[in-house]
């Protein structure tokens, strides 16, 4: 039975809640790329929650325990999914902040939402209609990662497969569109055009730079840009904030060159914040 999307979208429990909506204070989505090791998440989730504690910043944690649509069949995919869902249930009980992942298939998500909070569709899978259909019946938070090949319109038909699949709570996420050979280019109208539909907006700062194929094997980007254009969605108006981070991304196992490094989270998170308060303020 068709729903209704939620405007406002609750995850989590206790002191690790996270509301997502357009007219409360900017949430954060952010992790590195890929799930890497137990120790690595660990030391990750670790400085991330400590600093979104003292901003006071409503924290998912992300990573993806697959990269299933590398450029090259020799890039580093992950550690896999029954590994990375054990990691996720010790960091969710360790941390208390609910956690986010991409799913590629639809046998995997009543596997991954038994341990994750946030299913998201990557935007390449946006328009798979039993991918998505399967990833709202389980009930989870959905993130849809608009396909860099739709327009901002578009979205309603994708909004519209999970809320008629009986699923109200749906993040719609913005990562830039295709602009000729390996460029993204982030057009700002698409937020408020998405936040019509109902359902909270999520601007992806870190794919939205990236240059997809741009090093010939692997993905580029350009990290400079991150905080140009997360400055640029927050000022528009935006319910959450999708940014992935790495203590040294330049040797990261996957896309390195967009992600923002560590060190250089706190003073980003300080400006942005600002910036959402006035933004928000009327």
């Amino acid at each position: 039975m068709e729903v209704t999307a939620n405007s406002s979208v609750s995850v989590g429990e206790g002191g690790g809640k996270v509301v997502f909506a357009q007219n409360a204070k900017l949430s954060l989505i952010a992790g590195p790329c890929q799930m890497e090791s137990r120790d690595h998440a660990f030391m990750m989730a670790g400085a991330l929650k400590e600093l979104c504690s003292k901003l006071g910043i409503g924290l998912v944690y992300k990573s993806s325990y697959d990269k299933a649509n590398r450029t090259s069949i020799s890039g580093k995919r992950g550690i896999g999914l029954e590994e990375s869902m054990e990691i996720f249930a010790d960091l969710k009980q360790e941390f208390g902040f609910p956690v986010l992942t991409d799913i590629h298939t639809e046998e995997q998500c009543a596997v991954v939402a038994k341990t994750v909070d946030i299913l998201q569709i990557p935007a390449f899978l946006s328009r798979q209609t039993d991918l998505l259909v399967a990833a709202a019946k389980t009930g989870r938070v959905v993130n849809v990662k608009k396909g860099q090949f739709l327009a901002p319109w578009d979205m309603k038909n994708v909004l519209g497969k999970i809320t008629a699949s009986g699923n109200p709570n749906v993040l719609l996420c913005e990562r830039g569109a295709s602009f000729g050979y390996n460029t993204l280019v982030s057009d700002m109208r698409s937020l408020p055009i998405m936040a019509s539909m109902g359902a909270p907006v999520i601007f992806d700062a870190t794919h939205s730079v990236q240059q997809p194929g741009g090093q010939g094997g692997s993905t580029g980007g350009d990290r400079s840009m991150v905080p140009v254009l997360a400055r640029a969605a927050v000022a528009v108006g935006i319910a959450g904030l999708f940014i992935e981070t790495h203590e040294d991304p330049d040797n990261a196992p996957s896309d390195g060159p967009n992600m923002v490094h560590l060190k250089d989270m706190p003073q980003l998170l300080e400006k942005l914040l600002a910036l959402d308060a006035v933004a928000k303020a009327a």
